[in-house]
C-alpha cells in the first residue's frame, strides 16, 4: 500500500539535504516550438497550479523547445525563485555546425550554464544535470568542471542523466575520493514499460547515494490509455523531437504491442480503483524506494491536475502484483544466477543473515 502524499510533503534528494516535492514538474512541454507543447498562457497555468499546491521541483533543459522552456520557467518563477528548486541540463547540440556546442566537455558545460542562467533569469542553478553520456569526454574533466561551477556559486548541486551505471558509479567514487561535488540525482527513463533500469541503474543509485528522478513515467503517454493498435507504427520512427507526441512515443520505443498490453492492465486496475490510468502508472513508480520524484510532462492544466492525483492512489498488494507481472523484465546475469537457490546455498550454506535496515 502507498501512503497518501502531497506536493508539500518534501523528500531529500539523494544523500543531500535538498528538499524536493515527490512529483517534479517537467517543462519540456513549455513552448510550442516543437509542434506538440503548450503555449505561453497554458504553460503559465500549469506552472502556477503546481507551485500554488506546494510544488517546488522544476525540471527543464537548455535544449527543450529550443530554449523557450528555460525562458518561460525563468519568467514564471519571478519573485518565487528562491523557494523553487530549478534543475536544468547541458550536453545536447545547440548550434549546428559548431563541434563544441554539444557534448559533456568543459567548454560546452561552462558556456551552456552561462546561457541557461541568462534564459532562466537567475544567478544560480540549483541542479545541473549532465543530460546524456557522450562516450568521449574523460570523467575527471566532467567532474572537475562541475566542481568548479559549484565552487563559483553558479551551480548548487550536480547530477547526471541517461548514462551507464558503471560510469556513474565510477564518477561518484572519484568525486568522493577527491573531495569534489558529488552527484545527488540520477534521471532515467522508468515506467511500467521501461523496467530494465532495475538491473543496474536503480540499485547503483541506491548504493551510491543518488535519488532517482524518472522521466516518462507514463511511457511517453502510452500508459495513459490514449493509444490503440491502430496507432502502432508501420515503419521506422523519426529521429526528431519535432512533430507530435505520438512520434515521441514511437521513437522512444514505448508504442509497441508490449506497451499496449501493459497499458491494458493499467486500465483494468484504474477502473477497479476509481482512478485514471495515468494516476495508477505514476503511483506505481513511487512504490520504488529509490525513486524520489517522477517528472510530470503535462501539456494542459487538466493533465497536470489528473497526474497530481497519483499522490492519492493506494494500490493493493494484488494490484501491484498484477502490474509487476505484466511489465516484468528478466534481470539477466549475474542477478538471476545469484538469486537461484543452488547458488545461494553454496554461497551461504545454512547461515541466516538478517536484511539490512
Amino acid at each position: 500500500m502507498t501512503n497518501a502524499l502531497s506536493l508539500d510533503t518534501y523528500r531529500l534528494l539523494g544523500r543531500s539535504g535538498l528538499r524536493v516535492s515527490p512529483l517534479a514538474l517537467g517543462a519540456m512541454t513549455f513552448g510550442d516550438d516543437w509542434g506538440w507543447g503548450s503555449d505561453r498562457d497554458e504553460s503559465r497555468r500549469i506552472f502556477d497550479a503546481y507551485v500554488d499546491r506546494g510544488g517546488n521541483f522544476i525540471d527543464t533543459a537548455n535544449k527543450y523547445t529550443n530554449g523557450t522552456s528555460e525562458r518561460l520557467v525563468g519568467e514564471f518563477a519571478g519573485d518565487r525563485r528562491e523557494r523553487l528548486v530549478l534543475a536544468t541540463k547541458y550536453t545536447l547540440s545547440m548550434r549546428p555546425g559548431d563541434p563544441n556546442s554539444s557534448g559533456n566537455h568543459r567548454k560546452n558545460m561552462v558556456r551552456s550554464v552561462e546561457a541557461s542562467l541568462g534564459r532562466l533569469a537567475t544567478d544560480y542553478i540549483d541542479i545541473l544535470y549532465l543530460h546524456a553520456w557522450d562516450g568521449t569526454t574523460p570523467v575527471d574533466e566532467v567532474l572537475r568542471a562541475m566542481d568548479d561551477l559549484v565552487r563559483s556559486g553558479k551551480v548548487v548541486y550536480v547530477a547526471i542523466s541517461d548514462a551507464p551505471a558503471w560510469q556513474v558509479s565510477r564518477m561518484q567514487a572519484i568525486a568522493d575520493l577527491r573531495g569534489w561535488a558529488p552527484l545527488i540525482a540520477l534521471q532515467i527513463e522508468y515506467s511500467l514499460i521501461q523496467r530494465t533500469v532495475e538491473r543496474e541503474l536503480i540499485p547503483m543509485a541506491q548504493e551510491m547515494g543518488l535519488g532517482v528522478v524518472p522521466w516518462a513515467p507514463l511511457g511517453s503517454g502510452v500508459l495513459s490509455g490514449k493509444y490503440s493498435k491502430a496507432d502502432l507504427p508501420a515503419g521506422e520512427a523519426a529521429a526528431d523531437p519535432v512533430g507530435t507526441r505520438k512520434n515521441i512515443a514511437v521513437a522512444n520505443g514505448a508504442l509497441t504491442e508490449r506497451g499496449l498490453a501493459i497499458a491494458e492492465v493499467v486500465r483494468s486496475v484504474a477502473a477497479e480503483s476509481g482512478k485514471t490510468p495515468s494516476q495508477i502508472a505514476i503511483a506505481w513508480t513511487l512504490l520504488n524506494p529509490a525513486v524520489t520524484a517522477p517528472i510530470l510532462g503535462a501539456r494542459t492544466l487538466k493533465q497536470l491536475e489528473d497526474n497530481l492525483g497519483a499522490l492519492d492512489v493506494r494500490l493493493t498488494d494484488d494490484q501491484r502484483a498484477r502490474l509487476d507481472r505484466a511489465s516484468a523484465v528478466e534481470l539477466g546475469f549475474p542477478h538471476d544466477f545469484l538469486a537461484r537457490p543452488l547458488t545461494r546455498s553454496v554461497v551461504s550454506g545454512d547461515v541466516k543473515i538478517a536484511a539490512r535496515r
